[in-house]
């Protein structure tokens, strides 16, 4: 290992955004088999509770630590919302757009993106897709205003809580139920990201829906793969350093990426490797290393 640095080109990373809501209603069965787009959806606002720590004392000593479940919950707002929202905010739809108040609530799914940046590509480095089960809206409350001379459109907002669904044993892991999983495109297989978004935004034939959490992480099982970086040679006499060719490896000098082939130095360097996307690292493993420039 070498000496942390900080704020090295492509690793300052930063997170912007929301777009691609999709609206889930779950079947009687619990099954996300129908997506809705969400248009003008503006905010996502994720409100974790619970994870509160209490102290059991004995023999004058802190004895344990115990620790509340952990729960997920949160705010939208939007412009708009689908029209199949409505049952969800508490409104049975009679006759086309008649809409009846204070009616049973239903449960529903939702996805969102948030774009992934850094200073390289700016927000086209990637995303994250967000999934949400078992979502119940709260009542809310709607303003509504005289147009004047600076007009504003209504932004609607609704908290909800949730309720986890099973996960079960995934590749030998055991999961609690969860109502939150977050997948980063830019560190999963590209063929299985295609697949799940093919899931949840549909295709031609084939409507959109949203898988429950073992099935999202079946498609992924599997996919990383794991590699040893081979360390780069060097000859101090030409101050060449050597770069090899491994699959999956992506060596670093100065946080660039360099090619495969000799490299000649003109000061002390480091060199770091980085897994590609779809691989990994193993625990332990050495991926950097120093040459010394004499």
């Amino acid at each position: 290992m070498t000496q942390l640095s900080w704020d090295k080109v492509g690793e300052r990373l930063y997170e912007t955004g929301v777009d691609h809501g999709v609206l889930y209603i779950p079947n009687n069965v619990g099954v996300y088999n129908t997506g809705y787009a969400w248009n003008g959806l503006t905010t996502v606002t994720e409100s974790p509770s619970g994870a509160e720590s209490t102290k059991t004392y004995a023999d004058n000593i802190p004895y344990l630590n115990l620790v509340s479940i952990e729960e997920f919950g949160g705010t939208i707002e939007a412009y708009t919302y689908p029209p199949e929202f409505a049952q969800c905010d508490g409104t049975t739809l009679y006759e086309g757009g008649i809409g009846v108040g204070q009616q049973t609530r239903k449960t529903f799914g939702l996805c969102y993106r948030t774009r992934l940046g850094n200073d390289l590509a700016g927000t086209d480095h990637g995303y994250k897709l967000h999934l949400v089960y078992g979502a119940l809206a709260a009542p809310s409350e709607k303003a509504y205003a005289s147009i004047n001379d600076t007009p504003e459109a209504i932004n609607f907002s609704w908290e909800f809580s949730t309720t986890p669904v099973e996960v079960g044993t995934v590749g030998g892991v055991v999961f609690k139920p969860t109502a939150s999983i977050v997948i980063d495109s830019t560190n999963v297989d590209v063929v299985a990201l295609g697949d799940l978004e093919d899931l949840l935004y549909g295709t031609v034939g084939t409507d959109p829906s949203l898988p429950l959490p073992a099935a999202v992480l079946g498609l992924f099982t599997g996919t990383v793969v794991e590699v040893t970086p081979t360390a780069p040679t060097f000859v101090s006499g030409t101050h060449t350093i050597t770069i090899p060719t491994v699959t999956g490896v992506i060596y670093m000098i100065n946080g660039e990426v360099v090619a495969a082939g000799p490299v000649v130095i003109a000061v002390d360097t480091v060199v770091n490797a980085v897994p590609a996307p779809s691989y990994k690292f193993p625990t332990v493993v050495d991926d950097d290393w120093f040459f010394d420039y004499v």
